[in-house]
């Protein structure tokens, strides 16, 4: 973690910014050696797009630093859920990139170094150079920018940063290539006056009508028999639909939960309640902490609010020396010992010089010349030239060193202790474990009761005895299960069968199943009907899976998709039947309403309906019902429609038009802006479509 992860401002934002969202997940080690017959031949690359490989080396330092971004914005851990967001988003971001640059190239489209410079410094910078640059209220400063750019010229920046830097104007000059190319597109789209016009009737000429329906629902599931015909049918005539982006998995499977019981609960809160009359004597409450918490944090002082809500409404009003507890928060049990109280400020506003111990010839040498540039500052001299000059910390240097307005729990321990118990002029030297500080107060603000509680914590974990149980009893199941047998067994043993449909290659959670990767790995490797060659660990569950199905990438036959398509093909075959019996009361009928009367459902009228709304009222859009009625002819019976929720039959009162389109310039802006706005989405589709694709990243989680 960088020096700046908590002391703000820091360079690693331009850094995150480069980088983006992470790509992928961890990759397991476990498939990285070289020759291993998994990779079944290339043991390198991760991807291949339109033939271009993504070797599996960028991908780790990519999943690494975007990995760290993460956690330095966010200050929490990588869960299942988020890697499969930041999977499936950044492999979206790369595969757009490669697929741009590609049409980018053949159109020669450039960025020259005139507006290169322009983007940078110019005027009116780039908008990712504005948004790294900004002051506290977020608001783009030039100064600021300046000062950095003065740093990067000035030949002492470390190389790793100047790289950083090198980096990141890379990536303002890619995006604005593609923002060319994205242009080039739109601006070649155009709306005439007659796409205007019909836009301006569909949103504005009225329908009234009269109609029935026969809702699906007054045909009960249980009285439709479905053949393989009616599958068939469907089908063939909805094949376009059925087209896999990408290979998934279906499986099925039964769990063994392996949590902590009532006894594993009480023997840990007994461990806790031991310890808390150990803590309450304890002469150094911060080495007790560290030797008996699972979580070992530093002893600091926290305003209300900050602590745990059971801790936040006892120690501001208990006496010095309290312990708390055992009380169960966050899945563990915890006792909290009230170590001090006293009333400080709420924020603080500092600046810093910030000395390396290791280029000084040591701590000593670099408190020394700390305590040396606080004689020169209290002399008279600068603290901005001295930080500009001295500080490590050069994000902060080129601001003299001003680390800006800051609450606590912001700043590491011993910078915040130094930062809120002093006064407003005061200089500080201060060690951590970034360094050496020479610290300065310039303001504080506020005033409020703060407390310094040590906590100890012990995680509610399941005891080896009720974990053997656990996977005693999975193993028991997986010894007696096949392909065949796998639902009657599990029926037998009551055993509810939980199912995962669709999974992709590169999952890392399911429904109900949190870090999942070992069932979906195992998953893609497996033929159709197999069971689980082994019980997985999965949290506090341990499962049995038996794969239920395979769907190929590309188009799909009829059996992957059957179960998928039934509930589709059920209202098909009722709205033939539906259909059936509208035709037959159509028969020597010349009203909606004998129609109505001879099928036993009823006239319901509607007025002022316009194309570009089909919504009926106190019902949902029906598309095909509204579609139909505004290329009918008035007061005619219509033939039965099938809808989204019934077979429908209407007649048509009348149609208003709107006032004649006198100036179509307003219509033309508005869809132009629509197009617009969808043409970067559907560029990107029609290239992915297009692409030739080999997606690997399954065999490297």
């Amino acid at each position: 973690m960088g020096i700046m992860s908590y002391l703000r401002d820091r360079m690693g934002k331009i850094l995150a910014f480069v980088i983006g969202l992470a790509l992928l997940a961890f990759i397991g080690s476990e498939v990285v050696h070289s020759g291993s017959s998994f990779f079944r031949g290339d043991a390198t690359t991760v991807a291949e797009v339109n033939g271009e490989k993504i070797d599996y080396k960028d991908f780790s330092q990519r999943i690494e630093a975007s990995t760290d971004q993460f956690r330095q914005q966010y200050n929490q851990p990588l869960t299942p859920q988020v890697t499969d967001y930041i999977q499936n988003t950044t492999w979206n971001q790369l595969l757009t990139g490669i697929l741009l640059k590609k049409e980018i190239d053949k159109l020669g489209l450039v960025v020259g170094e005139a507006e290169t410079a322009s983007m940078i410094s110019g005027n009116n910078p780039d908008q990712q150079i504005q948004s790294q640059f900004a002051d506290e209220t977020g608001k783009f400063d030039k100064a600021k920018l300046n000062q950095f750019l003065s740093y990067i010229n000035s030949g002492k920046v470390p190389a790793a940063e100047f790289e950083r830097w090198g980096n990141f104007v890379k990536n303002v000059i890619d995006s604005k290539r593609q923002q060319k190319y994205v242009a080039l597109v739109s601006n070649g789209l155009y709306v005439n006056s007659l796409e205007a016009q019909d836009d301006y009737t569909d949103k504005n000429k009225l329908a009234n009508f009269k109609y029935t329906v026969l809702d699906y629902a007054s045909l009960p599931d249980s009285k439709i028999k479905l053949t393989d015909d009616d599958y068939s049918t469907y089908y063939n005539e909805h094949k376009g639909q059925f087209k896999n982006p990408e290979e998934t998995r279906s499986f099925e499977y039964v769990s063994f939960n392996a949590a902590p019981s009532k006894q594993d609960s009480a023997a840990i809160k007994d461990q806790v309640e031991k310890l808390a009359a150990s803590f309450k004597s304890a002469p150094n409450d911060s080495l007790f902490v560290q030797i008996n918490a699972e979580t070992k944090t530093p002893l600091v002082y926290a305003k209300k609010g900050q602590l745990d809500p059971t801790l936040d409404s006892t120690m501001f009003n208990a006496a010095k020396g309290t312990v708390y507890g055992p009380y169960l928060a966050g899945g563990k049990y915890k006792i909290a010992k009230l170590i001090d109280t006293k009333v400080g400020p709420d924020s603080v506003k500092a600046r810093h010089i910030l000395l390396n111990p290791a280029t000084e010839g040591g701590m000593d040498k670099a408190v020394a010349k700390a305590d040396s540039l606080k004689k020169l500052i209290q002399g008279g001299k600068s603290f901005d030239e001295l930080a500009k000059t001295y500080s490590i910390d050069k994000n902060s240097a080129v601001k003299g060193g001003d680390l800006g307005t800051f609450g606590r729990g912001a700043m590491i321990p011993a910078f915040e202790d130094a930062a809120f118990d002093g006064k407003a002029g005061d200089l500080k030297v201060v060690k951590s474990q970034f360094g050496v500080h020479l610290l300065q107060i310039e303001s504080q603000k506020g005033s409020s009761k703060v407390v310094k509680v040590a906590v100890i914590d012990k995680s509610l974990t399941p005891s080896s005895e009720t974990q053997n149980a656990a996977y005693a009893k999975a193993q028991q199941f997986l010894a007696t299960v096949n392909s065949d047998n796998f639902t009657a067994q599990a029926k037998k043993a009551g055993l509810a069968v939980k199912t995962s449909d669709d999974v992709t290659g590169v999952a890392s959670s399911l429904a109900g199943l949190d870090n999942a990767r070992p069932i979906v790995k195992w998953a893609f490797g497996a033929d159709k009907g197999a069971i689980g060659d082994q019980v997985f660990a999965v949290g506090d569950q341990y499962v049995v899976a038996r794969l239920s199905n395979i769907k190929p990438q590309g188009a799909l036959p009829l059996e992957a998709i059957k179960k998928q398509i039934e509930p589709a093909v059920l209202l098909d075959v009722k709205g033939k039947q539906l259909a059936e019996k509208f035709q037959s009361a159509l028969n020597g009928s010349t009203s909606i309403d004998q129609v109505a009367q001879k099928a036993g459902s009823k006239v319901t009228p509607v007025q002022n309906i316009v194309f570009a709304n089909p919504v009926l009222p106190g019902s949902s859009a029906e598309y095909l019902l509204v579609g139909s009625i505004f290329g009918s002819q008035p007061n005619k019976l219509s033939a039965p429609v099938k809808g989204q929720s019934g077979v429908y039959v209407y007649t048509v009162e009348s149609f208003v038009n709107p006032a004649p389109l006198t100036n179509t310039v307003r219509e033309k802006q508005q869809l132009s802006q629509v197009l617009a706005q969808r043409t970067p989405g559907s560029l990107l589709d029609a290239l992915k479509d297009k692409a030739n694709v080999k997606d690997n990243r399954a065999k490297f989680l």
